[in-house]
């Protein structure tokens, strides 16, 4: 029941997100999807799947980090924390031009969605104007754009809406009871308060968690509970396999079972019928029968590229092996298809 109550409050936004009155999904209703039969599980999701994705594309999405390491917060996780010492370098933002020529290696690869990493508590005034340019210039290479520059006020989501950006991320990381086991620098309200804002200029919402950081299965079913219950739920839901990262306070943790993680998508899935759920941060460590498994349970995202901000991912070449392996078409292929057709 407390459990619950924690969710019912979490979930209270700022216009226009609508006010909760009872939870879609209750936390006991997400746990039970969780111990369902592997076999059951996996049906039901990919029952959800294929009535809200009939194309089964798969979108391709790069991470650059565009602003690197030196950040004052406390993320357990985090290699970029400055308090910590992971032989990550405090670096200054990227200038545009290298910024634009990432986003074209990445349109050349297939990605159509391009998204720009800084590791900022939150942005600074002087920061913001660089930043729009960034957005201005790659949304005009045609690439859908995405940023996550911790958190964010009302203006600053305003002046990204007005440069074109289409999604932010920020993330909840994890249930609203296991938060303060991984962060200290700021409580969970500062992320509903920027997702808030987020919405109130009407940019799309990326926001996901991640798992293996020790929290117990109802800590992760709470996680999802507390996604799937925001008004309306995320567009795009990246679902994160810790990567663990020596000098980090959760390094050492014993490494979640990889069928528990593929619980956790097929989940999502259920959940948030609609979402974009995307295979994130781990996929290096998974191997590809896992990474198929999550395809099968609902993932139809992947970022896409040789980095994550500031680890290792899958080689491009790698992945597209593997979706031919697997006969998974990527969004752009099917769209353009599609639109050969008309």
């Amino acid at each position: 029941m407390q459990a619950k109550e924690q969710t019912q409050q979490a979930v209270q936004f700022q216009a226009p997100v609508k006010k909760i009155e009872a939870d879609t999904w209750p936390v006991d209703d997400v746990l039970a999807l969780f111990d369902l039969p592997f076999n059951d599980l996996m049906f039901q999701a990919q029952t959800a799947h294929r009535a809200n994705f009939p194309n089964a594309d798969i979108e391709l999405a790069t991470l650059l980090s565009i602003k690197t390491g030196g950040c004052e917060e406390d993320c357990g996780y985090c290699p970029q924390a400055a308090r910590y010492d992971t032989g990550v370098e405090a670096k200054k933002m990227l200038d545009v031009r290298e910024v634009l020529d990432a986003a074209k290696a990445a349109r050349e690869n297939g990605a159509t969605r391009f998204c720009m990493g800084a590791a900022w508590r939150s942005p600074k005034d002087r920061d913001m104007e660089k930043v729009e340019t960034m957005v201005r210039e790659v949304k005009a290479m045609g690439l859908e754009t995405c940023a996550t520059l911790g958190m964010l006020k009302e203006e600053q989501a305003q002046r990204l809406a007005d440069a074109g950006l289409d999604y932010y991320n920020h993330n909840l990381d994890t249930a609203p009871e296991f938060y303060s086991n991984v962060i200290s620098t700021r409580d969970y309200q500062d992320r509903l308060d920027t997702l808030g804002h987020v919405r109130s200029a009407g940019l799309k919402v990326c926001c996901g968690g991640i798992v293996g950081m020790g929290e117990s299965r109802r800590q992760r079913a709470g996680l999802i509970a507390q996604l799937a219950n925001l008004n309306p739920y995320p567009e795009s839901v990246p679902v994160n396999h810790l990567v663990q990262v020596e000098g980090t306070p959760l390094h050492g943790l014993d490494p979640l079972d990889p069928l528990e993680f593929v619980r956790t998508i097929a989940v999502a899935r259920i959940t948030m019928p609609k979402a974009r759920v995307r295979l994130s941060a781990g996929r290096r460590q998974m191997g590809e029968a896992v990474q198929a498994m999550c395809f099968l349970a609902g993932a139809n995202s992947i970022f896409y590229g040789d980095k994550l901000l500031t680890t290792q991912n899958p080689e491009a070449e790698d992945d597209r092996v593997l979706l031919d392996k697997l006969g998974l078409k990527t969004r752009g292929k099917v769209e353009a298809k599609a639109g050969s057709c008309n």
